[in-house]
Formats: C-alpha cells, structure tokens, sequence
C-alpha cells in the first residue's frame, strides 16, 4: 500500500496510536528500533528523529554519531494486538548523515543500490525466501534450552508436530501484516519449521524477512518456546536454511523465460546463474555469515556444497524448479536465515547481473548426486567462515556491491568472530585428545 504523510497522521490518529517504533538494520542483520510517543509524530513524519548511531554494528565512529531514521512511509503499519497490545504504529527506516544524503553503510540503501543497477539494466527483480527455524523449550528462568518441542520430521502431522498451533498463530499475525501466506509444516529435523509466504519485490523481501523473523520470535514466545534462527543448532541433524527463489522481468515479461529452449529457460537466466556460481565463495560470506553457518553446509544434510546447478537435484547450490513461463526461477539453496537479507539479496543480484553483462556459462546441468560423487572438476563452497571472508576480500564485484565502508568493516569484524572462534577450545577436542 502506498501511503501519504497526511494519511499516516490521520490513520495514527484514528486508530488512537500512543507510540511510534522506528526500526531499522545493523550491519550484521539485527533488528533495531527506537520508540517515540505519538507527540513526536510531526517531527517523525519530517525527517527529524536523530540517533547516536556509533554503537550500531558497522555505522559510525564516536565523532560522526548523529544519524537520521528517515521512515519508508509504506512500510507503516500498527501493530497487531498479538504483538503489541498497547497502540504502536511502525515504520521501516532508511538511515540519512545530517547533511541530508543516505548513509552509505545502511544495509537498505545497499539493497536499493542493488535495485537500481537491475533498473539500469531494465530488469525488475522478484524474489521468495523459504526461512526455517528451530523451537526449543525453556527452562523455569525463561531461557532456552537444548531441548526440541517436539520429535516430529518432515510434513509429519500432530501430534508428532506439536509446532502446529505456534505455527498458525505466526501466519494470523503476519497476515494483520498483510503477508499473502503460502504454506507451513514441519521440517525435517525434530523442532524444525517452515513457513512461506508469497514472493515480492527485492526491498519488500528484505523489509519482510525482518518483520517475519521478529514475529516467529514474539509469537514463539507467547507460546513458551525460544524460536531460533541459527543455522545449525544440533550436531547430526538438519540445519534450517533459507532458500531464495529468483525470478528476472524486463517489460513485463519474464527474462528467465524461454519456450524456445529445450529446457524452456533462456540465456539470460543462464548467465545469471553463472554470476552467482562465478562469485559463490565470496558470496557466502554474506549469504552464511557465521561461524556456525559452515556446520551446515556439510554434505548428508540436504544443504549444498558443490558450486554447480541443476533441473532437479538438490545437492547443487542452484536447483531450477519445473514451473515455466512467468514463474521461471531459479532457487539458491545455499543462504541461512542469519544473513541480512538486504545485504544477501544485494550481493546475489549484483554477481546475477555481472553475469548477464559478462555473457557468462554455467555450464552444462548435473545430474549426479554430488553428495556421493567425488569429483575434483566441481567447485565446493568454502568449509569455514575464514574461507569464505577470504574470498569475498578478492572480489571486487561484491567489495564494490556492498561499498567501501560496510565492506571493510565487515571483513573486520568476521575476522574478529573467526579468530575469538579458533581460541575456544570444544568439548569435542577434550574428549578427543585429553588422554595424549
């Protein structure tokens, strides 16, 4: 919906709005917001909400503090009763220096460079997110604990699935967010849910993958379980990825497209999907962006480790589902949910459309089960964070993607985690070597 700034005021004043919450993105994919009384609505809705942006994760230095929390007014809405029972209305905002121009480390406005490059090149840009996550028990504290709320597995019903009800308690509250829902169940590892909702535009995706991953927390909460979105939470068992589907238009019309084709997909698609096979290490920084993000891409546990694609076959980074026509897409299989969305989806559509530019192959379809199949021709992704952070400091396509403030700041600061990583010494290593 598009709104106006005197049909923002007038809706907040009809709907007896007390507090305004300003939410926007740190570097490292965090929701932050700021709240303000309704009293503040005019100098909100002119621009003028100021904060001290140097405790933010990748933002500012202590002497360039001040920053602007400029409210996209589309993505105004007031929040559901199952979420807020006091009257709060909620805006997503773009970060703006003082001197009026936007902050270049603002992961949104990363995204939105991302959008205009596409428009540049007379693409449009659609994309749907298949996030998973985990529910874990809590203790008598409230914390969580390593205990699953069920033992159910994949599409099982209840009562093996005791996740139901949370489940459908998350999709009423994202639909009073007027999320258009597709479908959820039980994935495949015990406590592991999925819930999908309908494909959009890339700065609507993003703004949504926030607002859901904040919603399956809350509503988790409500339930008394911990909603988790981290990658690999239990040794031997599935990690929760999330999957995007990407789909190109120009005029209209699909650009992935192509009847003509034997496999009905065009050259362009092809291309795009050499771009993000071309940059997949550097990527990955970005798209799996933890140290725990590796655990899961590990063969045996349906995430991708080859850099290749494929029609049907999971094993592959890229899988190219069989709907033709204008739902032509691609779905890269290798993103978790702890990613930024903004900065993920940036850097996928920044490699896709060098790829188009470049006139790159990807080469020809696998057919194998990669899993199984050692073969030395095939690129992996990288094994760990350090890899992966390594590779995105080489490419200059993704460096220049994400700008030379967030990037450098960003390599820092995952160097940093790699290396406070490498000094703990596991339980696995005690029980391994302590008798030597």
């Amino acid at each position: 919906m598009s709104y106006t700034k005197e049909g923002v005021k007038q809706e907040m004043l009809d709907n007896k709005v007390e507090f305004i919450l300003l939410e926007f993105t740190d570097m490292l994919g965090y929701t932050k917001n700021v709240e303000l009384p309704i009293e503040e609505m005019d100098s909100i809705l002119d621009n003028e909400a100021m904060f001290d942006s140097s405790s933010i994760s990748g933002f500012s230095d202590i002497q360039e503090s001040d920053m602007y929390l400029v409210p996209d007014l589309n993505t105004f809405k007031i929040l559901p009763n199952k979420i807020d029972e006091d009257r709060t209305a909620r805006f997503i905002c773009d970060i703006y220096t003082p001197d009026g121009t936007p902050f270049e480390g603002d992961p949104r406005q990363i995204l939105k460079r991302a959008v205009q490059k596409a428009e540049d090149m007379g693409y449009s840009v659609n994309v749907g997110p298949e996030p998973e996550f985990f529910l874990f028990k809590l203790c008598e504290d409230g914390y969580p604990i390593r205990q699953r709320n069920d033992r159910g597995g994949y599409f099982d019903a209840s009562p093996k699935d005791k996740g139901d009800k949370v489940r459908r308690d998350i999709v009423r509250v994202l639909k009073d967010f007027g999320f258009e829902m597709e479908a959820n169940h039980h994935e495949v590892a015990q406590g592991q849910h999925e819930i999908n909702f309908r494909f959009d535009d890339l700065l609507t995706t993003a703004d949504n993958i926030q607002t859901f991953k904040n919603v399956v927390k809350d509503v988790a909460s409500n339930h008394d379980f911990h909603a988790t979105f981290m990658p690999k939470p239990i040794a031997g068992a599935n990690g929760s990825g999330m999957h995007a589907h990407l789909s190109l238009f120009k005029d209209g019309e699909s650009a992935f497209a192509d009847e003509n084709a034997e496999d009905g997909i065009s050259q362009t698609m092809k291309h795009f999907m050499a771009g993000i096979l071309h940059h997949a290490s550097g990527i990955s920084a970005i798209t799996n962006p933890s140290v725990n993000s590796y655990k899961r891409l590990v063969p045996g546990y349906e995430a991708p480790v080859s850099v290749a694609w494929s029609h049907s076959n999971r094993s592959c980074m890229i899988r190219v589902p069989s709907t033709r026509g204008k739902g032509t897409r691609f779905e890269v299989r290798n993103p978790d949910p702890t990613a930024n969305p903004y900065l993920a989806l940036a850097v996928l559509i920044h490699a896709g459309l060098e790829g188009i530019r470049q006139e790159l192959d990807p080469g020809a379809a696998e057919t194998r089960n990669l899993y199984e199949v050692v073969d030395e021709t095939v690129p992996t992704l990288p094994t760990n964070l350090k890899e992966a952070v390594h590779a995105l400091s080489k490419d200059s396509v993704l460096m220049n993607a994400l700008g030379d403030h967030t990037s450098s700041i960003f390599i820092e600061e995952k160097l940093a985690e790699w290396t406070e990583y490498s000094l703990q010494v596991s339980q696995w290593e005690i029980d391994h070597y302590m008798n030597h």
